[in-house]
């Protein structure tokens, strides 16, 4: 027996087809619901405007009778005649007898789409006390717009494209129904929802690295957006206060007649503040540079024990005020930035030196680690820092003891910048803080 052999057919072709008779089916369900709807549009908004324009006329009737009986009522009709093309009035006494009908014009003659209504007025002011009106509207012009609706719904049966593209979509749809819940889940993610995340009831391994890799991209940015949030307030709150301290001490200069050496003691305190607004304004651009990828530039390795000295020398004052001892311990050789080491030893050890014990020492450890890599901690001993402030140690604007005085010049972006400037150098911050010892710092990659 021989083999049959199945030919081969082509989804496309029989796709079409499919869609084809889909097309026709959906068409003309939606032609016949179109029509109805549009028919019932028109109805009712032509019953809507007879009654509002018949209730027009009703209050004309009314109150010319009120004014001045039928001669008045026959005026203000005839007035209003103008204003009624497309329309039909008649006006009846009670007994019948006619007391007003529109001339036989081209402004009232009436096609076939007409809808008329009669309906009684009382008017104490007419014999009979009573007008009966019959008002007719022409309504050709809904008619014509009903006959092109016709006309786009017959382009549209036609047209049929669209719809058929739909039907593709359809067909197309159940065979991507995991991406379409992703992009559900997508959309329902907001500023205020950061935490919802990915997932599907039956994972396809295509997808699931994507998954992943997007899930781990919304855990950095709900970090980031937390981050930010607290870091405007930190801005707001930093920037309020030397800002409330100029506006009142220039205020108060203004109040009254003041002596020069007054005025220049306002100056020299708004200046202070100034400085104060504009050391951390620098800072914040220089964290912004830094979080934008800027690297540091290095120049021929260096003992970094000698720029350690450079720093503890710049310090002495401050060192001496506090009673305390600075020793430098060990050394590497590297080649880095030299003004942005100091900066970043500076803050470590202007910080070590506010909160150091008096009579203690405080060391600069430095040395080598691996992979030619370098490691300064600056420790000191004093009050132990908690875990939960530990792992905030490097954040903006954040200080362990929250009470921010006015006087105080420190604005909690030293730290920060310590990261930010390891982070230049490939490097990593580092903190530790135990049996009343603190150790702070930072590591040095090399270039």
């Amino acid at each position: 027996m021989k083999k049959r052999v199945m030919r081969p057919y082509s989804l496309a072709r029989r796709l079409s087809w499919q869609l084809a008779l889909q097309t026709m089916l959906v068409l003309a369900l939606v032609f016949a619901c179109l029509s109805y709807a549009i028919s019932a549009l028109h109805e009712q908004q032509q019953v809507e405007s007879l009654e509002y324009r018949s209730g027009v006329i009703s209050e004309i009737l009314r109150s010319s009778a009120a004014l001045g009986g039928e001669d008045e009522v026959v005026r203000r009709i005839e007035s209003y005649a103008a204003m009624r093309s497309g329309t039909r009035l008649e006006v009846r006494r009670a007994d019948g007898t006619l007391v007003y009908r529109d001339p036989d014009s081209t402004a009232h003659t009436l096609s076939r789409f007409v809808r008329s209504k009669t309906f009684s007025v009382a008017t104490p002011g007419v014999p009979g006390g009573v007008l009966n009106a019959a008002f007719s509207v022409d309504f050709k012009d809904d008619a014509k717009l009903a006959a092109s609706w016709v006309g786009v719904l017959v382009a549209v049966t036609l047209g049929g494209g669209a719809l058929a593209a739909a039907g593709a979509w359809w067909r197309v749809r159940r065979g991507l129904r995991p991406l379409i819940a992703l992009a559900r889940q997508t959309r329902a993610i907001s500023p205020r929802q950061l935490q919802q995340r990915l997932h599907l009831d039956e994972p396809a391994e295509e997808l699931a690295s994507w998954i992943k890799q997007f899930n781990a991209l919304m855990d950095r940015l709900e970090r980031t957006y937390a981050q930010l949030e607290g870091f405007n307030a930190d801005v707001a709150h930093e920037l309020r206060t030397p800002l409330a301290n100029l506006i009142g001490q220039t205020e108060l200069a203004l109040s009254r007649e003041r002596s020069a050496e007054a005025l220049q003691d306002t100056l020299v305190s708004n200046l202070e503040e100034l400085q104060r607004l504009s050391a951390i304004v620098n800072d914040m651009l220089f964290l912004s540079l830094a979080d934008r990828g800027a690297v540091a530039r290095r120049g021929k390795p260096v003992s970094l024990a000698v720029l350690a000295r450079q720093v503890v020398e710049f310090h002495e004052a401050p060192i001496e005020e506090a009673q305390v001892e600075v020793a430098i311990d060990g050394d590497a050789m590297l080649a880095v930035d030299e003004a942005l080491f100091k900066r970043a030893l500076s803050n470590l050890l202007g910080n070590a030196t506010r909160y150091a014990a008096a009579q203690s020492r405080i060391t600069v450890r430095i040395a080598p680690d691996a992979a030619d890599c370098a490691q300064v901690m600056v420790q000191n001993q004093g009050e132990q820092i908690g875990s939960d402030d530990l792992s905030r140690l490097f954040d903006r604007f954040f200080r362990i003891d929250s009470s921010r005085d006015a006087c105080d010049t420190h604005h909690g972006l030293g730290l920060a910048i310590v990261a930010a400037i390891a982070r230049m150098h490939a490097g990593a911050p580092l903190a530790e803080s135990t049996n009343g010892t603190t150790r702070i710092g930072f590591t040095l990659a090399p270039g």
